[in-house]
């Protein structure tokens, strides 16, 4: 059996996580293409959504996991496409990715 104690205890770590995780979360605002057919990159062998972001004159490429969210926004393929998306940024190899939670295309 918890106690009362107990329980608001929990409930209070539980809140300071969900503020931490959505802490991490950040929102970017540049344009999706697509790593293959758009920037032609060589390593790329199939579609894959890449947000360019333009800050203070350098160009910062974040690769888009492909999850639900992504998929439901459907690929950029060869054209460039005004987006903001909003997620969770990693390092994995030597690649900036960016799972998204949110994508507002146009």
């Amino acid at each position: 059996m918890i106690t009362r104690r107990e329980a608001i205890a929990t409930i209070d770590m539980l809140a300071v996580a969900t503020r931490a995780f959505a802490a991490d979360e950040k929102t970017l605002k540049g344009e999706m293409v697509c790593a293959k057919c758009y920037l032609n990159k060589p390593d790329a062998k199939e579609c894959q959504d890449v947000l360019l972001v333009k800050d203070a004159g350098k160009t910062s490429e974040y690769y888009i996991t492909k999850n639900k969210v992504s998929q439901e926004s459907g690929e950029a393929c060869t054209t460039a496409i005004p987006a903001t998306v909003t997620g969770t940024v990693a390092e994995k190899d030597g690649k900036t990715w960016l799972t998204a939670t949110k994508i507002t295309k146009g």
